[in-house]
């Protein structure tokens, strides 16, 4: 992996719990908050000068506004939901450059199995734990912010783990 276990060691403890948030808010209410989104790219704002060489912290900035002008025009054709735009740009500069097909498989073995999970709950008893979740009652929505959510955290958990 093209991240160091050092960044994504320090990185991990303040993400993981705000992935676990917006996983939790797209099933419970399908949106991603804004609040979350800000905290993310904070983390990064606030962690990354101090566990990455500054010209690749930059570079790294330079891939948030990157990713959220891509999300900006996805969202504008109705390709991908404003939140999940949102959340894909904050979520660009935890992601080393030589690691993006790395994350992209990462992202699609995630994905489906969150789709599969999530149909299967809904389609049981076990929906019963959270009767009241909005993406039960949304057939032909996703709440993205599960796999979104997951990836990175597994992202990171990865990255650290390498160093072990």
């Amino acid at each position: 992996m093209a991240i160091t276990a050092t960044s994504a060691l320090y990185f991990l403890p303040f993400v993981l719990p705000l992935c676990f948030y917006v996983a939790f808010t797209d099933m419970a209410r399908m949106k991603i908050t804004n609040q979350a989104v800000i905290a993310l790219a904070l983390v990064f704002l606030l962690i990354g000068p101090l566990v990455l060489p500054f010209d690749t912290f930059l570079w790294r900035l330079c891939a948030l506004v990157l990713v959220l002008l891509l999300g900006i025009l996805l969202n504008a054709v109705g390709a991908i939901g404003a939140g999940d735009a949102k959340f894909c740009a904050a979520a660009a500069p935890f992601v080393a450059p030589g690691d993006l097909r790395l994350l992209l498989a990462l992202f699609m073995a995630v994905l489906l199995a969150a789709v599969l999970t999530h149909r299967v709950v809904r389609a049981t008893a076990l929906r019963r734990l959270a009767p009241e979740w909005q993406s039960w009652h949304e057939p032909r929505k996703f709440p993205m912010g599960l796999a979104l959510g997951a990836t990175l955290a597994l992202y990171l958990v990865f990255g650290a783990l390498q160093g072990a």
